[in-house]
C-alpha cells in the first residue's frame, strides 16, 4: 500500500480593511514612481535610468574616444544589472540622450539612424552603436575615487552610483520632462555658460536671488533655438516661484522672389515639435480654408530646418500672415517650466533658479570632500608603504636573509625593524625586479611630493573657503569648455518682444471674408447659408418650428444676440454651422439660462448706443462697445428680476422716443429725458396700471414717426399729428394712431453695418 500523503494545513487567513490595504499599497506605489522614475535629482539632473545607462556605458569604457559599441549590448549589461523595466525603455531613454534635437548638450555620441525632428523613429538597437561624450564624461569624473555613495542594485549581486559626481550643470543645462503621481516636472534646457556664470556668483554672494542671476541666465536655450516673446517680468516670475512658461516662435525671415513676390522661410521651430506634424497641421488648416492668408506651404529642409511659406498675394503683410499661422499652429508653443525635483535625492521640491544651481554647487563641495579624503587616504597609504621600502633599502642584505632563513618572515621583519603591518607585507609583496628600482633618492622625491600633495589636500578639508575655491575652478573649466565661442555652447535661443497687431485685423486674417446669410428660427436654432439670400421659402424647419428672422452678415462679423434676462453675447459669424441641415440651437454656443429667450440678434458694427428696455417699462442708453463680451456667460447690461425681463431693444437714431405698451396705449417724448448709462435697471419710459411694456423706438420728430404692419407697408405720422401723444418720461400715454399695427410693434430692426470699402 501506498503511504498517505497528508496535506499541509492551509495558511491562515488575515483579514485586512480594503481601504487600509489600498492605501499601503498606493503609497508605495506613488513612492516608486517618484524616488525611481519620474523626478531628477537636483544634484546630477539625472533620473535613475539615465544614470544607470552612463553608469552601465562606463563599464563598457565606452569613453569619448573609444570604439563605438552596439546599443543592444549596452541595454542589455544595463537590464541585466541595473535596471529591469524592459529593454524597449531603456532604449528610448538612450535614444533621446542622443538626439541632438531634444537634448542641449546629447550625452551619448551615437552612430546611426537615432531618429529626427520629423518625427521618425530610431533604428531598432541591433543596428545602431554609441558611446559616452564629453559632457557624460563630466558627469562621470571622480566615481572611482569615493566621489559618491554606492548602493546594492536590485538583485544585490552588484553596486550602482545613488547619484553621479555631476560636474556638469544637467539640470538645467538638459532640462528634464516626467510625470510622476500627483506632480510632474517640466525643465527646458539652458546654455551651460550661462549657468556656469550665475554660479560662480552664487559661490561668491551665497545669498543670491534668483532675479539677481537673470543678469547671465536670460531663458532657456533650446538645441531647436526659436524666439522667446516673453516679457522680462514673466520670465522673472518663472525663475522665481519655479513654475511657468514660456512663449517660443519659429524664426523666420522673407526672401525676396522674381517680379515682387515673396515667400516666408522658417529655419528654426520651437522645441519638441515635430515638423512632419506641424507641416500636416498647416496643411489641414490650409484645405479647410482658415489661412485665407496662405497660398502654398512646403518643406525644403536637409540638415536644417527650412520650411517654405508662400502668400495668398503679393498685398499680403507677412508679418500678418505669420501672426495668423502663430495663433493656429505649433509654430508657436508655450514650452512650460515646473521646476519639480528630488532634494537630496529624497525630498520632491519646486525649486527657484537660485535654489536649483545652490543643490548642484553643494553636491559638487560633497564631492569634493569625499574625493580629497579619497585620495587623503590613499596618500597615507602610500607614505606608510614607503616608509617600509626605505627601511628595507637601507637594510637590504638583513631583509633578504630574514626572508629566506624565517619561516614566517612577516613577524620577525616587524619586529627587527619596527614595521607596520602594511609595511611588512608590502616589503614580503614586493617583486625581485622591483630592487634595482629601489634608491634611496627616489624613495625620498616621491615621498616629499605626496607631502606636499596631502598637506594642500588637508589645507583644503580645514577651509571652506578653499573648498569654494576648488568648485569655483571646477566650474570656470566647465565655463571654458562649453563657451559662447564654442560650437555646441553658442546660444540658439534669441528674445524679443511680441509685436503688436490690431486685433480685429488678426481676426479677419483667420477667417475668409465671404457674404453669408444668417437665419434663426422661431425656437432658436441658427444657421447661415453661403452669400446674400433674399428668397427664404425653400428653407425647411425642424417639425413645430418656423423661420424667425434673417439678416445679411459676413464670415468675418460679430453678431450681439440680446436675451431676456438682458445680457448680451457675442458669437463669431464664423463658427456658426452651415445651411445644411436645420443649424444648431444658439445655446450651444453660449451659455443662456433655459428659462431665458432672444430678444434681438444683429450684426455688430461698434460706435452706436442702444435703447433697451424691460417689461415693466423702465430702461436706459447704452454704447455698443459696453455690450461686448469675451466669454460665453455674456455679459449683464439690463438688470431684471424675474418675473419682469427684457423686451426691446432699438438703436438710437434722432431725438425723440415713442413707447407703447401691451395695453396698446402710446407716448412720445424727447429723448434727451432718457440717462446713458453702462448697466443698471435704468428709468421709468412709461407708466402702466396693467400690462407691461411692448416695443419702443427712436426718431427725428420733424420727420415725423413711421411704423411697418404685418404686411411690411409703411405709415407715417407727422410732428403736428402727434402732438396728442407728446408728453414727459413716465406718463401713460393714448391709444396709437389709425393703423397702427395690432401686434403692438413699430417693425423697426437694426440695420447691418455697410459693407468695408473695397481696397485700393
Amino acid at each position: 500500500m501506498g503511504k498517505r500523503v497528508i496535506p499541509p494545513e492551509p495558511a491562515p487567513v488575515e483579514d485586512v480593511a480594503l481601504r487600509e490595504a489600498l492605501e499601503e499599497r498606493y503609497l508605495a506605489y506613488a513612492l516608486s514612481t517618484i524616488m525611481h522614475r519620474a523626478l531628477p535629482d537636483a544634484r546630477d539632473g539625472l533620473k535613475p535610468v539615465h544614470r544607470r545607462i552612463l553608469y552601465g556605458m562606463r563599464l563598457l569604457r565606452l569613453d569619448p574616444g573609444a570604439t563605438f559599441k552596439k546599443s543592444a549590448k549596452i541595454v542589455g549589461d544595463v537590464m541585466g544589472s541595473f535596471h529591469p523595466h524592459g529593454d524597449q525603455s531603456i532604449y528610448d531613454a538612450l535614444v533621446r540622450l542622443a538626439q541632438d534635437f531634444a537634448a542641449r548638450y546629447p550625452l551619448v555620441d551615437g552612430q546611426g539612424n537615432f531618429g529626427n525632428i520629423d518625427g521618425d523613429n530610431p533604428a531598432a538597437y541591433r543596428y545602431t552603436e554609441a558611446r559616452m561624450t564629453d559632457v557624460a564624461r563630466l558627469l562621470l569624473e571622480g566615481i572611482d575615487e569615493d566621489a559618491v555613495e554606492f548602493r546594492p542594485n536590485y538583485d544585490g549581486q552588484a553596486k550602482e552610483p545613488a547619484v553621479l559626481p555631476g560636474g556638469f550643470p544637467n539640470l538645467l543645462a538638459n532640462g528634464a520632462q516626467g510625470i510622476a503621481v500627483g506632480m510632474a516636472t517640466a525643465i527646458p534646457p539652458h546654455n551651460a555658460a550661462e549657468l556656469c556664470d550665475a554660479a560662480l556668483h552664487l559661490i561668491e554672494k551665497p545669498d543670491a536671488k534668483s532675479k539677481a542671476l537673470l543678469r547671465w541666465i536670460k531663458g532657456p536655450d533650446f538645441p531647436t533655438g526659436g524666439i522667446i516673446i516673453d516679457s522680462k517680468d514673466s520670465i522673472a516670475e518663472a525663475y522665481t516661484t519655479g513654475r511657468g512658461s514660456f512663449r517660443t516662435r519659429a524664426k523666420w525671415h522673407q526672401e525676396e522672389g522674381a517680379r515682387g513676390t515673396w515667400t516666408v522661410v522658417v529655419t528654426e521651430i520651437p522645441w519638441l515639435v515635430q515638423k512632419s506634424r506641424l507641416i500636416e497641421k498647416i496643411a489641414e488648416l490650409l484645405n479647410d480654408r482658415k489661412l485665407p492668408l496662405v497660398g502654398d506651404i512646403r518643406d525644403e529642409s536637409a540638415e536644417d530646418v527650412r520650411i517654405v511659406i508662400e502668400p495668398k498675394t503679393r498685398a499680403v503683410d507677412p508679418a500678418l500672415l505669420m501672426e495668423s499661422l502663430f495663433k493656429l499652429t505649433e509654430l508657436e508653443s508655450r514650452i512650460p517650466l515646473n521646476l519639480n525635483v528630488l532634494v537630496k535625492g529624497r525630498i520632491p521640491k519646486v525649486l527657484g533658479l537660485a535654489e536649483a544651481l545652490r543643490e548642484w554647487l553643494d553636491h559638487l563641495r560633497d564631492v569634493l570632500l569625499r574625493r580629497s579624503n579619497y585620495r587623503k587616504q590613499q596618500i597615507e597609504h602610500r607614505l606608510e608603504v614607503l616608509g617600509g621600502y626605505l627601511i628595507a633599502y637601507l637594510n637590504l642584505d638583513k631583509v633578504i636573509k630574514i626572508i629566506r632563513t624565517e619561516d614566517e618572515p612577516k613577524p620577525v621583519l616587524m619586529k627587527a625593524f619596527s614595521l607596520t603591518e602594511i609595511q611588512a607585507e608590502a616589503i614580503l609583496n614586493m617583486r625581485l625586479r622591483s630592487l634595482r628600482k629601489l634608491e634611496e633618492m627616489e624613495i625620498r622625491r616621491e615621498d616629499k611630493d605626496l607631502r606636499t600633495e596631502l598637506k594642500g589636500i588637508e589645507g583644503i578639508l580645514a577651509s571652506e573657503a578653499k573648498q569654494w575655491a576648488k568648485v569655483g575652478e571646477q566650474v570656470r573649466t566647465v565655463r571654458d569648455m562649453f563657451g559662447p565661442k564654442t560650437p555646441l555652447g553658442k546660444r540658439r535661443t534669441t528674445f524679443a518682444d511680441a509685436p503688436e497687431h490690431d486685433l480685429a485685423a488678426m481676426e479677419e486674417a483667420l477667417v475668409e471674408r465671404e457674404p453669408i446669410t444668417v437665419v434663426v428660427s422661431d425656437k432658436g436654432w441658427v444657421r447661415t447659408l453661403k452669400g446674400q439670400v433674399a428668397d427664404l421659402s425653400n428653407l425647411t424647419f425642424k417639425t413645430d418650428d418656423r423661420l424667425g428672422y434673417a439678416f445679411f452678415a459676413e464670415t468675418t462679423s460679430k453678431l450681439l444676440l440680446f436675451a431676456t434676462n438682458g445680457r448680451f453675447y457675442t458669437l463669431d459669424a464664423a463658427k456658426l454651422p452651415g445651411g445644411r441641415g436645420h443649424g444648431d440651437p444658439i445655446r450651444m454656443f453660449i451659455d443662456m439660462e433655459q428659462d431665458a429667450s432672444i430678444v434681438s440678434l444683429f450684426v455688430s458694427s461698434g460706435g452706436r448706443k442702444f435703447l433697451v428696455a424691460g417689461h415693466d417699462g423702465q430702461g436706459f442708453i447704452v454704447n455698443e462697445d459696453d455690450c461686448l463680451g469675451n466669454t460665453r456667460k455674456g455679459k449683464q447690461v439690463l438688470n431684471v428680476t424675474p418675473p419682469n425681463e427684457a423686451r426691446a431693444l432699438t438703436t438710437v437714431d434722432g431725438d425723440t422716443v415713442a413707447v407703447i405698451g401691451d395695453n396698446r396705449k402710446m407716448l412720445v417724448f424727447p429723448l434727451d429725458q432718457v440717462p446713458e448709462m453702462a448697466r443698471g435697471r435704468g428709468v421709468r419710459l412709461q407708466r402702466y396700471k396693467d400690462g407691461g411694456l411692448s416695443d419702443v423706438v427712436t426718431f427725428n420728430l420733424k420727420q415725423g414717426l413711421t411704423w411697418k404692419d404685418s404686411a411690411g407697408r409703411e405709415f407715417s405720422v407727422s410732428a403736428r399729428e402727434l402732438a396728442d401723444w407728446r408728453g414727459a418720461r413716465s406718463d401713460a400715454g393714448r391709444l396709437p394712431p389709425k393703423g397702427f399695427p395690432k401686434s403692438n410693434k413699430f417693425g423697426k430692426t437694426i440695420e447691418p453695418p455697410p459693407p468695408p470699402e473695397p481696397a485700393s
